[in-house]
């Protein structure tokens, strides 16, 4: 992504914002514009945007986030209609037309031990989330030798782009390219930050031979999307509970290749904790891509399980 659609995105977050803070949010320079990754809001804090560096307060000395301004933005991210929104909202996220996803804390609403809602909304985060386009071309042959996908597993600490590469690979393989037919491609994107789904359509490119199953926990999302899609690959991001390995387990021995992602620096620490020595114990991937960062720069180091 060059720096025009990177600050073209952050003004597109801007939008998001009540009005009285759209205009502060619009006085940094078009570098921290671009590397921008989040627009926090916090009651009775002044604005920030946080940064590679850090946050970054904006606006005028005292002036700070109202529980009115957070009340407003709820409202019309949700078209005013939250209770459209009670699933997600009670999850602690919205997501909002152009693939952003906000966070919301506030006052949960607890019946029978389950979170139903949130009332008193404290702080909203807006997520600028960017598509690039290209990312996986220099990894797509490496996880698809001769033209067919493997299982491949994604490593990476938090916030270092595995979400993006996996986006960029179901494009790729949903699509084909030169030497790579198309595939069927199903997506279970519990946390809808893969596709970011906004009233049935996708808001970002997954290509065109996908589907997309949102909002639904991954170990009961897997068995839905083999009956119902027929799938060929299977792709879902951050494994977090052994029922989601034991659905991907049962869907590789159906014959359907899984693309996955998984929060951890290396292969050591794979090793390292239970959850993740159970995934390599199963022997349901082949290869993995570490995501590696120097000097704000991504490499992809791709290696056989």
């Amino acid at each position: 992504m060059d720096k025009s659609d990177g600050t073209a995105r952050y003004a597109e977050a801007v939008k998001l914002l009540p009005l009285r803070w759209q205009r502060p949010a619009m006085h940094v320079s078009a570098d921290q514009q671009g590397a921008a990754e989040e627009l926090r809001l916090r009651a009775g804090q002044p604005l920030t945007v946080l940064l590679p560096e850090g946050e970054l307060p904006l606006g005028e000395s005292g002036m700070y986030i109202s529980p009115g301004d957070l009340e407003q933005m709820c409202d019309r991210i949700t078209g005013y209609s939250r209770y459209a929104s009670t699933e997600t909202l009670r999850q602690g996220y919205l997501t909002a037309e152009g693939g952003f996803r906000i966070g919301v804390c506030g006052t949960a609403v607890i019946n029978n031990g389950i979170n139903t809602n949130l009332r008193n909304i404290s702080s909203m985060s807006v997520r600028i989330s960017r598509q690039r386009i290209g990312v996986a071309d220099d990894v797509l042959a490496r996880v698809c030798p001769d033209g067919n996908p493997v299982n491949t597993l994604i490593l990476s600490p938090p916030g270092w782009g595995k979400t993006t590469l996996l986006r960029d690979l179901i494009r790729l393989i949903s699509d084909g390219s030169a030497g790579f037919a198309p595939r069927r491609v199903a997506v279970a994107d519990e946390r809808g930050e893969i596709a970011v789904m906004q009233q049935g359509l996708p808001q970002m490119d997954v290509g065109s031979h996908t589907d997309v199953l949102d909002g639904c926990p991954k170990a009961l999302a897997i068995p839905i999307l083999m009956r119902s899609c027929n799938p060929q690959v299977i792709a879902v991001d951050e494994i977090t509970a052994r029922e989601d390995l034991e659905a991907m387990a049962s869907a590789a021995n159906c014959g359907v290749t899984l693309l996955a992602t998984i929060h951890a620096a290396d292969r050591e620490e794979l090793k390292s904790k239970p959850l993740f020595r159970k995934l390599l114990e199963l022997s349901v991937f082949d290869r993995c891509v570490t995501i590696r960062s120097m000097n704000g720069q991504r490499s992809y180091e791709v290696e056989d399980l």
